[in-house]
């Protein structure tokens, strides 16, 4: 294979291309996607269930402070009293931390899908290159990063205080509520600035998504000579055309067998060839071939007919004529159309005959095949 080291990667990759680096555990991933998922998550939770957890928490406060001297000096009575704080704490926050579980596991796979690839936990020697490690400091992706890192601390910023100025009248207003009052109010308030504070990396992950995607594309590009390797290593093998042309063989053996007992009549050589023909009046312009076959398969052709007791007909000249000028599913050529209807002609008056209705037919006619069309061998 040519060397195509110098050769520009301009090719989108190849679906084998995909599939082996997700198999490596490339696929394309978004930060800022799992971050804003996470934030947006856990302050919707918090709107949700602000109340509940802040009135939760008031009462574990309440119940901190409930132990009385005797039982503060009994030694399993503060033993106790703190199963009971953790466990209705976990019962408090139980809502809130499982929404932020599945956030966790959404986020993440929110691109990219999920994607478990073991080949991606073996050490691989050039990730401890130095070399390519200083390239990645001046790469596109690393400038990237950077910028992202500018806009959000610009964006966040911005709207942390924007929010702040907002809240001050709320937050001025705890001052005056009991502790009851208070907590709840605080997290309803922090939930909602928390809330639009996480909306602001929207932004970011408008811009961070697109490129992740292309990035990730650009990345997995091609040359041309890499196209075509993976071409003939797929589809160029004598090995693998072989089989395929050997399975699609058999699969149109078995369609043609299948076919046979819907046949009208077999005409045959009588030993080496065989052709399957069936002729509807009202559907077909013409007899249709539906199998023909030579040697051992003009046997078979022959054995299934007699099985289903399908008229066989030796008729040599006509059977090597329809076998070389036609194929299976097509109709038999026009200048066969008078010979063939004798055929026919032939069967329908047996039939007729052995059903108890006509008289029996004579012997079977000659067949005038045209010299163009003739095979003698």
């Amino acid at each position: 294979m040519a060397d195509d080291s110098s050769q520009e990667k301009t090719e989108e990759p190849t679906g084998r291309k995909l599939q082996k680096a997700r198999e490596e555990g490339q696929v394309p991933r978004s930060k800022e996607l799992s971050t804003f998922v996470v934030l947006i998550a856990g302050a919707l939770a918090l709107l949700i269930f602000g109340q509940y957890i802040g009135n939760g928490m008031g009462t574990l406060f309440e119940y901190s402070f409930e132990l009385s001297r005797d039982e503060i000096f009994d030694d399993q009575q503060p033993i106790i009293h703190l199963e009971n704080l953790v466990r209705d704490a976990a019962i408090t926050l139980a809502p809130f931390m499982v929404i932020m579980i599945l956030a966790s596991f959404i986020g993440p796979t929110g691109l990219g899908g999920f994607n478990f690839a073991t080949k991606a936990l073996i050490p691989k020697p050039n990730r401890l290159d130095p070399v390519q490690g200083v390239k990645k400091l001046f790469s596109l992706n690393s400038l990237v990063e950077l910028g992202k890192g500018i806009l959000k601390t610009l964006v966040i910023g911005a709207c942390a205080v924007l929010i702040f100025y907002i809240d001050i009248p709320e937050i001025r207003a705890l001052r005056g509520e009991a502790i009851e009052v208070a907590v709840p109010h605080a997290i309803v308030t922090i939930a909602w600035s928390f809330f639009w504070l996480a909306c602001s990396l929207i932004f970011i992950v408008i811009v961070d998504v697109p490129f992740q995607i292309f990035n990730h594309k650009k990345e997995l590009r091609m040359t041309k000579q890499e196209v075509k390797d993976e071409f003939k290593d797929i589809e160029g093998k004598p090995e693998v055309k072989r089989r395929i042309r050997q399975v699609q063989f058999e699969m149109a053996q078995k369609r043609m067998m299948e076919a046979v007992p819907e046949a009208d009549v077999v005409i045959t050589n009588p030993t080496h060839y065989s052709v399957a023909l069936k002729y509807d009046a009202e559907s077909m312009g013409a007899p249709l071939v539906i199998a023909k076959g030579i040697d051992h398969l003009a046997l078979k052709i022959r054995e299934i007919a007699k099985a289903h007791k399908i008229e066989i007909v030796e008729a040599p000249p006509l059977t090597r004529a329809v076998y070389h000028h036609s194929e299976v599913g097509q109709e038999i050529p026009s200048s066969l159309y008078l010979a063939v209807a004798q055929v026919l002609a032939y069967v329908f008056q047996l039939r007729r005959y052995r059903s108890g209705y006509g008289q029996k037919p004579g012997e079977i006619p000659s067949f005038e095949i045209p010299p163009n069309m003739r095979r003698d061998q």
